[in-house]
């Protein structure tokens, strides 16, 4: 990489920009040195192993949600979701404490429609996108919710950047799952209930 490139990563923190840069900016000699930052400035927000990996143990942990007995019949739905929706609502234990999960189906194609979403809802599947509440001082800013886009199959899908969308997502930006959830009334990030 030339000397005089920059590259590096950008997301907000606690409302502050911040940037991580590579060290290559400074020439090779320096990009070798390490860079004295805390583990909590360097990571990133979202898509990084440590919420890859709890996004994992939350799908293991959703097994049968379709089961679940706070559930909403398929509904039409809006961008960034599918086109018919359909909701549940329960809690599942992670690392042995019970958290409370909204799981929402995201149905898409063509030819959908509620009906079809209904009858054959693996058929219409295109994501699986959740909130669960994590502990406290997780995200005290956004009340703590963790947030995930599953493909059908459990995987964690990414935005068009590449970023996996797992963590809290795109905290900071104008657009994404916590710019949106702010909107909802009573400050809770639930739609469902206003």
């Amino acid at each position: 990489m030339p000397v005089g490139h920059s590259p590096s990563l950008n997301w907000s923190r606690h409302g502050k920009k911040v940037e991580f840069r590579t060290g290559f900016e400074r020439g090779p000699a320096a990009a070798a040195a390490p860079v004295a930052l805390a583990e909590e400035d360097v990571m990133p927000p979202f898509g990084d192993a440590d919420n890859l990996a709890y996004a994992a143990s939350v799908w293991e942990q959703m097994e049968g949600f379709r089961q679940w007995k706070l559930t909403t019949p398929v509904y039409k739905g809006a961008s960034p979701h599918g086109a018919y929706l359909r909701m549940f609502s329960s809690y599942v234990t992670v690392g042995g404490v019970a958290r409370p999960i909204v799981v929402k189906e995201n149905f898409g194609g063509p030819d959908v429609t509620a009906e079809t979403a209904t009858a054959k809802p693996d058929e219409w599947l295109r994501a699986v996108t959740i909130m669960l509440q994590r502990e406290a001082g997780y995200d005290d800013d956004n009340d703590n919710w963790f947030w995930v886009k599953y493909a059908p199959d459990g995987s964690v899908m990414s935005n068009p950047k590449g970023m996996k969308l797992a963590g809290r997502v795109a905290k900071g930006m104008p657009a994404g799952c916590i710019s949106c959830h702010l909107s909802a009334d009573d400050g809770d990030y639930l739609f469902f209930n206003d």
